[in-house]
C-alpha cells in the first residue's frame, strides 16, 4: 500500500468543481472588454474588438436616449473548389453582442463620433460647454 498524502483544502475544490464547469454560464465570458475615460471636454468609450471592421458594428441613440453599441460578425469558411466528396468538418463562426450604455446629461448627443482603429471601437462622446448647455424648466406642481 502506498501511502498518499491527503490536504484539508477540500473546501476551495467544491467551490471550483460547482461554479467553474460548462454547465455553468459565466457572466460576460464573450463580451469585449470597455474602458470608459473622462476628459475636461469628453467621455471616451473604447471596446476592444479584434478582427472586427467598421461594418460589423451599429452604433445608435435609442428612443430612451441610451447609447446602444452592437456588433455582429458572421465567417462562413466555404471550399468552393471541392465538388466532390463531402465534408467531415466545417467551421462557422458567430459573434453578436449588445451593450446598452446610459449616457450623462452633459453629452452633446448631436456631435457623437466613433471609428475603428487597431482591433479597437472609439467613440468620442463630446461635452456640452457651460453656455452651450440646454436649459430645461421644471414645473413643481404645489399641493
Amino acid at each position: 500500500m502506498m501511502p498518499v498524502r491527503r490536504t484539508q483544502n477540500w473546501l476551495p475544490s467544491i467551490f471550483n468543481d460547482f461554479f467553474d464547469n460548462d454547465w455553468m454560464v459565466k457572466a460576460n465570458a464573450t463580451a469585449p472588454a470597455i474602458n470608459v475615460f473622462e476628459t475636461e471636454k469628453e467621455y471616451k468609450v473604447e471596446l476592444a474588438a479584434p478582427g472586427m471592421t467598421k461594418e460589423d458594428f451599429n452604433v445608435h441613440i435609442d428612443e430612451d436616449n441610451n447609447l446602444v453599441i452592437s456588433m455582429e460578425k458572421k465567417i462562413e469558411h466555404k471550399e468552393e473548389d471541392k465538388k466532390e466528396g463531402r465534408y467531415l468538418r466545417r467551421e462557422f463562426s458567430y459573434s453578436k453582442f449588445e451593450q446598452t450604455m446610459v449616457l450623462p446629461d452633459d453629452v452633446d448627443k448631436e456631435k457623437i463620433a466613433a471609428n475603428v482603429e487597431n482591433g479597437v471601437l472609439n467613440i468620442t462622446l463630446p461635452k456640452y460647454a457651460e453656455q452651450e448647455k440646454p436649459k430645461t424648466k421644471k414645473f413643481i406642481d404645489v399641493k
